[in-house]
């Protein structure tokens, strides 16, 4: 029976998959991605999550906790070291498990986990178009309606581009007279002064 069964076992008895996890979670960090069956990816996603989390903390007791899990002093310093530093801002979601397929032989199903801030080409996609968070309200309607109105603004043609067109009879003022068409006005005598002197 199965009862209370909160994890895969992996068809291994617990030492063996204690250890399976920790090489998998020590490779994916000394080479940011790995290719494994989906079952495998989805358990290494939740016992390496946690090592990242620990790793933001740069204290003793965070080192040796990450380094009794994984063994390895390569990977507890490259996870302490550099990915730190990009992982510092991200409040999880670590890493990225995207299927592959099937694998020939078996038929199992494929995958590769990654780190989510190592991937350059997903990175790019997302700075160029954000997706909405979960959070709405007053702020974000407050934000369109101020690009919209900077877009209406903004955007308003030039003379030269604009084809020019004939006024209509109907739009056009009434012409003022040209200054030949004026009355000349008679010069004023010098002994005259303006008025209001």
């Amino acid at each position: 029976m199965r009862h209370g069964k909160k994890f895969n076992h992996l068809g291994r008895k617990t030492a063996h998959r204690k250890a399976m996890l920790a090489n998998m979670a020590a490779s994916l960090i000394m080479h940011k991605r790995i290719k494994t069956t989906l079952a495998k990816g989805k358990a290494l996603r939740k016992y390496v999550e946690p090592l990242l989390t620990k790793g933001k903390s740069d204290t003793t007791h965070s080192r040796r906790a990450v380094f009794k899990l994984l063994q390895k002093k390569e990977a507890v310093k490259e996870l302490f070291g550099d990915i730190a530093d990009k992982i510092a801002n991200r409040p999880g979601g670590y890493t990225r498990v995207i299927k592959t397929g099937f694998r020939l032989g078996d038929g199992a199903e494929m995958c590769i986990i990654e780190l989510v801030d190592y991937n350059e080409v997903m990175l790019r996609s997302d700075d160029e178009g954000k997706k909405r968070t979960r959070r709405s309200g007053r702020k974000r309607k407050a934000k369109a309606a101020e690009e919209v109105k900077a877009e209406t603004t903004v955007e308003e043609p030039k003379a030269e581009d604009t084809p020019a067109e004939e006024p209509k009879a109907e739009d056009t003022p009434a012409e003022e007279p040209k200054a030949e068409d004026k009355p000349a006005e008679e010069p004023k005598a010098e002994g005259d002064k303006p008025d209001g002197e």
